[in-house]
């Protein structure tokens, strides 16, 4: 057997959707736990959000090589900054 030559086609409809519920599951948790921290203490909400996006940093740079979870790691990745803002706007 010989191999394709053809270049394979990026699923892009089914890979938006998935990012995009990647981000809004993320935005709403940042914002849930991020808001009851802040009801506790800020510098707690600010540390442990911190803390949190450092951790998951390693596991979505492995994951981003492989072809469907990189559409995750884009929800997520731009999910967890979005969910900041709204956390940082919403505490204001």
């Amino acid at each position: 057997m010989t191999p394709s030559s053809a270049p394979s086609v990026t699923p892009w409809a089914t890979g938006l959707t998935l990012a995009a519920f990647a981000l809004a599951v993320t935005v709403v948790t940042v914002v849930a736990f991020g808001s009851v921290l802040v009801g506790i203490s800020p510098v707690l909400a600010l540390v442990v959000n911190l803390v949190a996006g450092a951790g998951v940093a390693p596991t979505l740079w492995v994951w981003s090589r492989v072809p469907l979870w990189r559409w995750v790691v884009a929800g997520v990745a731009a999910g967890i900054p979005a969910g900041w803002l709204i956390l940082l706007a919403a505490s204001l």
